[in-house]
């Protein structure tokens, strides 16, 4: 039988979810294929959402009409926004969630998406044609057909687990592998390799003494992850706020334990030659770089709200089932500990993402798509980031009405999801990749509480972020500006604030001056001025009536008020690199040829097949030098 689509994402993981409810809502008829519906956008490792950067990239899915943010907000067992201590550019969201809500959540909504189905089956082979992707076809005989394809298998292709030297095939643990697909794939050109990851055990809490570990407690305040004010937990307040994290110590008898089954470890043994994630190390490889080091923190971990069932954080691992819990039960926390599964690690395909398109389309084989763990990422926030994307620009292949047919790309100095595909395209990657906020060059630009006001708007033009949306931002971008004006011209009288500021802990004024130089010193702040100054109140108390969103506006304005130097020289940095950000050159330099430039540069620039000029110089090996004399030759 044969089944007629536009779209069909192949994977119902977090960048699966993404690209099939993006594409969907663009009117795309869209399908979405799973080994099982049960897992959709399941949690395969630590059940929670966001993290440094990870946290500002959901936020941007969200500001774009994703779905993200809206489904951890409603499973959210405790949210803490990190780095509070820094400044704001780093300020990162993060929520333990419910993770078989999260499951349930994710699947209602994707059910009564229009314009989508979901089909349960496995993807056996693509139909490619004259490399132009027409379809593919399914375990069960049955015949997919349509414009795009999108292909977001995560940890599925060709799938290895391995515990000690017991070596099984998988996905995920007790779940098939896909066998044939990237061999359907790579038959056409196109380049795979191999990647490692690994999960840690997960506890039965009934078996831990939590009285020997440290209590880690979420926030109490008005943050979470979508800006949609009518989006809230469905957990219980109690549970939201109360269900806490645990801190625990490895200790020498631990690491002892874990070298004596090093021999058995597929990281030491030559059973795994595939590369690891650097900053997500296994438990293993932290004993191994850093041999002196006596304890590593852990973190216990909530899986549910009802569910005895919790994730060890920080103890990811493929050594022996033995030896991961003789080593645990040396904690004293784990004494009497109980398991409901090992960790294990898993060796996976991916496919070089140099050989993509900003879009994230192929350079090889037209209107095939690819996003998530199979471009050589980690985690869920950058896999659902880049299946937004895909989802939409999926979408316009199909209808050429949609963003004036032009493909939807977001920049660096737009969005940490431009820095991330800009990334994975132009440099490719030789370990999994995680997103950071130093892989950001513009990150006083990219902050977490104005996603909305930097990507809303051309969400908007292009149909995926609602009018309710839309408008919500407009809305608060007025309120902000509204007290930054107030503040830019509102008079303080020294002799009136004074007594405030000593009692406040900063120096008091020789002189007058205008509120927004009192706002920015650091002991000051909206909250602890507003009571001293009775006009500066009732200002905001009216700009801000009935606002449900009021801590949240107080706060973006305060931060644009503090840091506007800093805002204003990274803008004017960003200003000068879009300059060469529009300097086309895809198609006008013969690079084996052009011997002005180094080997080097033109090997990878062959390869890459930068679009503009300023991509060209983010390629390693591309100096300076070469761009300059590029430069010229454009001008010649």
């Amino acid at each position: 039988m044969i089944f007629n689509y536009d779209v069909i994402v192949v994977g119902a993981g977090h960048a699966g979810c993404e690209a099939a409810a993006a594409a969907a809502n663009l009117g795309a008829k869209t399908c979405l294929i799973t080994m099982d519906m049960n897992k959709i956008a399941q949690m395969s490792c630590n059940p929670a959402i966001g993290g440094i950067a990870k946290g500002q990239i959901v936020r941007e899915i969200d500001a774009l009409g994703g779905q993200t943010g809206i489904v951890t907000d409603r499973c959210s067992l405790q949210f803490r926004m990190l780095n509070l201590s820094k400044g704001p550019a780093v300020w990162s969201p993060r929520a333990q969630c419910d993770r078989g809500k999260f499951i349930w959540t994710w699947r209602e909504i994707l059910e009564n998406t229009p314009n989508l189905n979901i089909w349960q089956d496995q993807v056996k082979e693509l139909i490619i044609e004259n490399q132009e992707v027409q379809g593919l076809i399914t375990y069960y005989g049955a015949e997919f057909r349509a414009k795009c394809v999108i292909i977001t298998a995560g940890t599925f292709l060709n799938g290895l687990m391995h515990i000690g030297r017991v070596k099984l095939a998988g996905g995920r643990c007790s779940e098939p592998a896909s066998l044939e697909l990237t061999e359907s794939i790579t038959k056409h050109g196109i380049r795979s390799g191999r990647m490692k990851t690994g999960t840690p055990v997960r506890i039965d809490k009934r078996s831990v003494d939590f009285s020997l570990m440290e209590k880690q407690e979420g926030d109490h305040s008005f943050h979470k992850f979508s800006y949609m004010p009518s989006e809230h937990s469905a957990v219980s307040e109690e549970a939201r706020n109360n269900l806490p994290c645990w801190i625990c110590y490895t200790n020498k008898d631990v690491h002892d334990i874990l070298r004596s089954g090093f021999a058995d470890s597929p990281l030491y043994n030559g059973q795994i030659q595939s590369i690891g994630p650097r900053y997500c190390p296994s438990i293993e490889t932290k004993l191994h770089t850093f041999p002196d080091k006596e304890e590593h923190m852990l973190f216990l971990e909530p899986e549910g709200e009802t569910t005895n069932e919790m994730y060890l954080n920080g103890f990811s691992s493929s050594l022996p089932l033995d030896t991961q819990l003789n080593a645990l039960r040396k904690i004293p926390a784990f004494r009497n500990l109980q398991v409901y599964r090992p960790g294990y690690a898993i060796e996976y395909d991916f496919f070089d993402p140099t050989q993509l398109t900003h879009s994230l389309e192929s350079k090889i084989v037209k209107n095939l798509f690819f996003a998530g763990q199979v471009n050589g990422t980690t985690g869920y926030e950058e896999a659902a980031g880049q299946g937004l994307i895909a989802g939409i620009n999926a979408a316009i292949n199909c209808n050429a009405s949609l963003n004036n047919g032009e493909p939807f790309i977001l920049k660096r100095n737009e969005a940490y999801i431009g820095v991330l595909i800009d990334d994975l395209v132009t440099k490719g990657v030789d370990e999994p990749y995680r997103m950071f906020t130093s892989r950001a060059e513009y990150r006083i630009l990219l902050r977490q509480d104005d996603a909305d006001m930097r990507l809303t708007e051309r969400s908007f033009k292009l149909g995926l972020a609602s009018k309710e949306r839309y408008e919500m931002m407009l809305s608060k971008q007025e309120k902000i500006n509204a007290i930054i004006d107030f503040a830019s011209n509102f008079s303080i009288k020294a002799s009136i604030i004074n007594p405030a500021l000593e009692a406040l802990g900063t120096s008091p004024l020789r002189q007058g001056c205008k509120l927004d130089e009192l706002l920015e010193r650091p002991q000051i702040n909206i909250k602890n001025i507003l009571p001293h100054i009775d006009t500066f109140r009732k200002e905001v108390n009216k700009i801000l009536e009935k606002e449900e969103r009021s801590e949240e506006i107080l706060e973006c304005a305060e931060i644009k008020i503090k840091y506007r130097g800093y805002i204003l020289r990274e803008q004017q940095m960003a200003e000068k690199m879009i300059r060469l950000e529009n300097i086309k050159i895809k198609g006008k330099f013969d690079y084996p040829n052009l011997t002005q430039i180094s080997i080097e540069a033109r090997q990878k620039l062959q390869a890459i097949q930068p679009i503009t000029l300023a991509q060209a110089s983010r390629i390693p090996g591309v100096s300076p030098s070469d761009i300059n004399i590029m430069l010229v030759l454009m001008g010649r």
